[in-house]
Parts: structure tokens; C-alpha cells; sequence
């Protein structure tokens, strides 16, 4: 005998509420455990603390504990998660483009191919400023001096070798420009390197817009440009990219999961974090923390990664800092 509409559209209720009840109770049962691999108050350390806030209040895990490992531009850390980790799926890492580049200055003897990559999961751009009466007003003015003498053009950014330094060295790169002779002050904080553009010490500062933000739009310094691949609503300037300059770099975060789990075990893993990755509480943050979300998950995101680590040591070699 045919089922009634009415009893048909009961059925699908009830199994559309078993599965989100039956998800929800998996959810609850998660408990995980985060290494940073930095002290506390940094990138990766407001991160993780961001992920254990939105995995909980979203109910995607019942249980998060977060632990700082400091040293070596987070190798220390890394090794110790991959020496003590294996097989565990509660066991989560930060990681991101300091990692990568600090890996390969350091010659660390740990690898991020020895973790399970999960998800990048946000990211900062970089913005190239100058002081206000800098006759450097466009991104094309400043490459036109690359070329001209990069020894006289002056960057200051943030430690030798890091995401400022790479990005510099990639721009010089695309002026035609040996990275090699380009002259990058390296500051050890923000604020030495803020002071140091607004003093005329540099011809350019280069950092992630936030460190910049208050100053920009007091007028006290001029944005050049930003290296996101498309406009930021948020940000009133051109990026690079609409300058004619292919300059993309992503100050970028990520998630990884311990050496040697199965198959199984990264896929649900991967589900959590693409759940919490869209929940609204997720979303919320990275509105308050102005950060872009760049999620990439799986495949994609190894993919990215081993670009990036190629991308990075060519450039790190091009500067004298890694040796080919």
C-alpha cells in the first residue's frame, strides 16, 4: 500500500533530526588537545585560543586544552609533537608561514611533512607603507626604485627571514632585481620598526595591516599597497595585484593533526574543523580579530603548503639565508 505524503514528510523529519542529534552527540564527545608552538600572546597562541573558544561554544567538542611550547620559530615545538603524538587524533598543532620559514633558517631537523596537515584556516595580508610626504605614492613609484638602486631603497620589517623578509624578496624579484641586494632592516617589535617609518630611518615599512591600521588612517602614514589576491571591503587601497605587481602573500595559520593516524581518524578530524571553520561563533572572531578567512581544507591545503614551502625556500636561498 503507497505511504502518505503526510507519513513520508514524518519519516524525513525524523531522519533529518536523528542525523543532526546523532552528529551533535559524536560532536560532544570530542576532546582535543592544542601544542602552540610559541609563548603566549602571539599569533599562534591567539589562534589556538580562538579555536578552543569556537569548537566549544559551537559544541563541535566537549573539551579543549591548549598548552604553549616556545622556541626555534616553533621547531622545538614541532618536534616535540612529533616525537610524542603519534597516532592520536586528539592531538592538534598550530602552525603557519613563520613555521615554514623558520624551519628552513634554523635547519631544523624536524619537517612539517612529518605532521597530517588539516586546514589553513585563516590568514593577515601585508601592507607596504611609507611616511605621508614620501614621494613614493604607488606600488609602480616603488618598484621604479628597486630598479633604479636597491641598495638605496631601505625596508624595515619584522625578523630576518620571515614573512616581511620573503615578501620583500619577492617583490624585489619581480622588479628584475638580484633579492640579494636589496637592503632589509630587520626590527625585533612593531614598535622599533613603526618608529623607524616614521622617523624616515626606512624608505618602506612592511608588516600585517593591523600593525599599521591607527596610523594609516590618522594620516601619519601612507598606504602603498596590500598583497591580498583581491580588494578588502574593509580596506580602502589598492592591493598590489590591481597595480600590475603579482605580489600575493598570506600571513597564514593553520591546523595540523598528529603523525600516523589513519585515513579515518584525519577525516573526522578534518570534518570537526571544517564544522567549526563555518560555525557562526568561528565567523564572529575573525570579524572581531580582522582576520581573512582563507579556509582550505585537505588536499587543497597540502597542496598549498608544499607550494609555499617551495616558494619560500627559493626565496630564503635567493637572500643567502638558505643554502640551496
Amino acid at each position: 500500500m503507497p505511504y502518505s505524503r503526510r507519513t513520508i514528510l514524518h519519516t524525513a523529519v525524523a531522519t533529518v533530526v536523528a542525523t543532526i542529534l546523532s552528529t551533535a552527540a559524536i560532536a560532544q564527545d570530542k576532546d582535543f588537545k592544542i601544542l602552540i608552538p610559541s609563548g603566549p600572546g602571539g599569533g599562534w597562541d591567539q589562534t589556538a585560543r580562538a579555536m578552543q573558544q569556537a569548537l566549544m561554544q559551537s559544541g563541535v567538542a566537549k573539551g579543549v586544552q591548549v598548552t604553549n611550547v616556545p622556541g626555534a620559530a616553533g621547531a622545538i615545538g614541532l618536534a616535540q609533537f612529533v616525537n610524542n603524538t603519534k597516532g592520536d587524533p586528539s592531538q592538534l598543532m598550530m602552525s603557519g608561514s613563520a613555521m615554514v620559514s623558520g624551519i628552513l633558517t634554523n635547519n631544523a631537523p624536524v619537517k612539517l611533512d612529518q605532521v597530517t596537515p588539516i586546514a589553513r584556516l585563516m590568514a593577515e595580508y601585508l601592507a607596504v607603507v611609507v611616511p605621508p610626504d614620501s614621494p613614493i605614492k604607488t606600488a609602480k613609484d616603488l618598484m621604479d626604485r628597486v630598479k633604479a638602486d636597491p641598495a638605496k631603497v631601505t625596508w624595515g620589517g619584522g625578523a630576518a627571514g620571515g614573512i616581511d623578509h620573503v615578501a620583500v624578496g619577492l617583490f624585489t624579484k619581480l622588479a628584475g632585481v638580484d633579492p640579494g641586494k636589496m637592503n632589509y632592516v630587520a626590527f625585533s617589535g612593531g614598535g622599533e620598526a613603526l618608529a623607524a617609518i616614521l622617523g624616515g630611518k626606512v624608505t618602506a615599512g612592511i608588516s600585517g595591516y593591523g600593525e599599521f591600521e591607527s596610523q594609516i588612517k590618522a594620516g601619519k602614514l601612507r598606504l602603498v599597497g596590500i598583497t591580498s589576491a583581491s580588494r578588502i571591503p574593509e580596506i580602502d587601497a589598492l592591493t598590489f595585484k590591481e597595480q600590475g605587481v603579482d605580489l600575493e602573500v598570506l600571513n597564514w595559520r593553520s591546523v595540523m593533526a598528529a603523525p600516523g593516524i589513519t585515513p579515518d581518524q584525519k577525516k573526522d578530524i578534518t570534518t570537526a574543523i571544517e564544522a567549526m571553520a563555518k560555525s557562526k561563533e568561528w565567523q564572529e572572531i575573525l570579524k572581531q580579530k580582522n582576520w581573512a578567512d582563507s579556509y582550505l581544507p585537505g588536499d587543497a591545503f597540502a597542496k598549498f603548503l608544499a607550494e609555499d614551502q617551495a616558494r619560500t625556500k627559493e626565496v630564503l636561498t635567493s637572500l643567502g639565508l638558505v643554502k640551496s
